[in-house]
């Protein structure tokens, strides 16, 4: 399963993160990994530089052998917890898709 950061120029990608937020996807998915070829992981502040509630976005998009790629978003106040509400989307969404194949 390979794992894809972009984010917008308000956030920073370094390594430290993008690593970090791997594991944490990596683990969440471990249970899908030899279905879902790729998650593309969308990183963006909705407000720019300005603060605000629930501004951070999350949008993650995941390749499923066979089947339509699917995405879910979340927004929170913060790049971690808007990628958790995202990835626990995910994790749904996947488990309602691959629970419908009767070969899963």
């Amino acid at each position: 399963m390979i794992i894809q950061f972009n984010t917008d120029k308000t956030i920073s990608g370094d390594k430290r993160s993008e690593e970090h937020f791997s594991t944490l996807i990596a683990d969440a998915l471990k249970r899908f990994q030899s279905h879902i070829t790729r998650v593309e992981v969308h990183l963006s502040d909705e407000n720019g530089n300005k603060s605000g509630v629930n501004d951070m976005r999350c949008l993650l998009e995941a390749r499923i052998e066979g089947k339509q790629p699917i995405a879910v978003s979340c927004q929170e106040d913060t790049v971690e917890s808007a990628l958790t509400g995202a990835l626990e989307k995910l994790k749904n969404s996947v488990e309602t898709i691959l629970g419908r194949d009767k070969n899963y």
